[in-house]
């Protein structure tokens, strides 16, 4: 995987849904209803890993999920980070789940 410059993250967080770049890793926190809502939508964020076979870290807070993602082999971000950021986007938008 090739690691993106600065201009291709800049460009890319346009598109995504409050992402944001933290050094060499795209976060996002997400709030959600209820616990047990955290645990599905961390269910869901899981299995589009798996697909993707691009596992972001996932840290557990109550009702407040947040996602990290970085490709460590590459030694930052690449385009596999951006897609797999699109992926849990659609996961959000597929429970209406507005953070």
């Amino acid at each position: 995987m090739v690691r993106l410059d600065s201009a291709a993250i800049s460009a890319a967080l346009t598109r995504l849904e409050g992402w944001q770049r933290v050094g060499d890793t795209l976060e996002k926190t997400v709030t959600l209803p209820s616990f047990p809502a955290a645990i599905a939508f961390v269910n869901d964020v899981a299995a589009v890993a798996d697909e993707l076979d691009h596992h972001p870290d996932i840290l557990v807070q109550s009702r407040r999920v947040t996602l990290t993602l970085t490709t460590h082999d590459a030694g930052g971000l690449t385009d596999l980070d951006l897609d797999t950021a699109a992926a849990i986007d659609a996961v959000q938008l597929s429970r209406a789940v507005v953070s």
